[in-house]
């Protein structure tokens, strides 16, 4: 009894240690040029932050598949393979299909560490098998179905140029393979999100073209007791993940500010965010309106700026107005607990994307992957085609770990860059924010035309139009690197030790006899020599001598 009860409490330690990531969805009526749209931040210390890609391949009959655990390297186990797999770059097929994910953890008594799907396994072997969302659902419930279920429950956002889902899906427990699950596609004219919670509440149980679920989803829940209700009241988040401050505090106050900034109505469910009320907000919302794929990679850099959640202002935000803190989430003071907040934008993130899905272009030009590395205010997203079969070395697997420093990996280089800019946040984040700006417009003034071009490769020669944009990405990413390496030789230049060097048209000024000019030294705001009087008296107080 005491070994089963260890056991849960070191699983619910280890789901919420991986609380961390974020995804916004946006369907093909809600965007301003018809794509569907989903992001993806991929919050972990432990990750590594680089660009995936299996190419298609094809098989013969007979030949396995090993599954290695996508969060810890270790091996789960083997199911057959397929006879031809898709061409996959991240989180991105040939065929347009992207996935992301959120873990929810749920009930942790059904996890089974007997299953050998994994989360992460389950996204990218989806990915080398399906064309398409609904595929993608059936593929994935199939495979846990047949292999069981590894991981903790899990919010899926699943997105082809047409449609938009989200799978939420959790184990049945030590011995019960498969799992329990529920899909909702979400409304072409909407957008919605997930964050660490599951989302899908109540759902019709005759609509196939909107929702689909497995046949034992409330029977499973009522034979477990979290569920004693009418089927009409059953809600798939309430019986598989209640609701706890820490789900609405640090995870649906995420989902609440993409909402807040897109819909002026869902202000109003602040307190949710707060953690001081369980009023649940809809799984989607009609944005006032439509967006844009830079609209959605703005909304990954939020920190909860101007809202109620803005931390900015407050003693722990130090003398440079830092929306970061150090982890731990939580923390206690004479026996009470305290927490910090947790926004969309994190210093843990070692990836994150916008998958942008175009139904009138070519797969291999239609299929964009704005990636990025490391924090992802903080980070430049490069467009990435679905057909891409080369990975830039920069991101390339291999290239630097988290114990192995690297020069020429954009993980390690953002990296550098972002840790400098949290010491003196408000002053450094404006000089990054300008050469991000910079490097960002340039890719979406070129876009058109490098897209014109390899549409006329790719109609004469399909491979011809694959390469063109492989080198021209591959290129962009070489050339930004090399920018944001500048630019963190410029901050450390500027800033050194505290002061700043003057400038004037960009350029560090020197005296008239070619020796630096003398920096300024700022110190700090009025703000904060007050709080540090507030805080010490006269401890501090200069006096005279007499």
């Amino acid at each position: 009894m005491k070994k089963t009860i260890l056991t849960a409490i070191l699983l619910f330690a280890a789901v919420i240690l991986a609380l961390p990531c974020t995804n916004l969805i946006v369907g093909k009526k809600a965007s301003v040029d018809g794509s569907t749209l989903i992001s993806y931040a991929a919050d972990s210390y432990a990750l590594y932050g680089e660009l995936y890609h299996w190419p298609a391949r094809k098989y013969n009959p007979g030949e396995m598949l090993n599954i290695y655990e996508w969060d810890s390297g270790k091996y789960l186990g083997q199911i057959p393979q397929v006879l031809q797999t898709y061409n996959v770059i991240g989180n991105m097929n040939e065929h347009q299909l992207a996935i992301g994910e959120t873990t929810f953890g749920g009930r942790p008594e059904l996890v089974d560490s007997t299953g050998i799907m994994d989360y992460g396994s389950l996204i990218y072997v989806t990915l080398q098998r399906a064309k398409n969302a609904r595929e993608a659902i059936r593929v994935m419930t199939e495979l846990v179905a047949e292999y069981g279920y590894y991981s903790s429950g899990e919010s899926f956002s699943i997105a082809d140029p047409d449609e938009v889902w989200i799978l939420e899906l959790i184990g049945k427990g030590p011995g019960r393979k498969g799992a329990v699950w529920v899909a909702a596609r979400i409304p072409d004219d909407c957008v919605s999100a997930h964050a660490n919670q599951a989302r899908i509440r109540q759902f019709p149980l005759n609509d196939p073209d909107n929702y689909l679920y497995s046949g034992d989803v409330i029977d499973f829940a009522r034979e477990k007791g979290y569920f004693k209700g009418k089927e009409a009241d059953f809600s798939f988040a309430d019986a598989y993940a209640p609701l706890d401050f820490g789900a609405l505090r640090f995870c649906e106050a995420r989902v609440w500010s993409f909402f807040n900034r897109v819909n002026k109505d869902m202000a109003k469910y602040v307190t949710y965010a707060q953690g001081k009320s369980t009023d649940p907000m809809p799984l989607y919302v009609k944005p006032d309106k439509k967006l844009s794929a830079q609209d959605i990679r703005q909304m990954m850099r939020d920190h909860y700026e101007g809202t109620e959640l803005d931390w900015r202002f407050d003693v722990g935000a130090g003398p440079f107005e830092s929306p970061y803190r150090w982890s731990p989430l939580t923390y206690t003071v004479d026996s009470v607990e305290y927490c910090n907040e947790r926004p969309i934008a994190t210093q843990q993130t070692g990836f994150s994307f916008v998958a942008q899905l175009r139904s009138w272009l070519p797969d291999a030009i239609g299929g964009i992957l704005w990636f990025g590395v490391d924090d992802a205010a903080q980070t430049v997203y490069y467009p990435v085609y679905c057909a891409h079969d080369q990975v830039p070395p920069e991101m390339a697997p291999g290239n630097g770990d988290l114990l192995t420093f690297s020069w020429s990996s954009a993980f390690w280089i953002h990296n550098w860059v972002s840790n400098m800019v949290y010491t003196r946040y408000n002053d450094m984040s404006k000089d990054m924010k300008k050469v991000q700006e910079s490097l960002e417009s340039r890719f979406l003034t070129s876009q058109p035309d490098v897209e014109k071009q390899a549409l006329a490769l790719y109609e004469q020669t399909p491979s011809d139009g694959v390469r063109f944009l492989t080198d021209y990405t591959n290129n962009l990413v070489e050339e930004g690197v090399g920018e944001w390496k500048k630019l963190g030789e410029y901050l450390m230049v500027k800033y050194v030790d505290g002061v700043i060097k003057k400038e004037q048209n960009g350029r560090f000024i020197r005296n008239p006899y070619g020796q630096p000019e003398f920096p300024s030294r700022p110190g700090y705001s009025e703000e904060f020599y007050e709080k540090v009087v507030r805080q010490t008296g006269d401890k501090y107080k200069v006096r005279s001598v007499e």
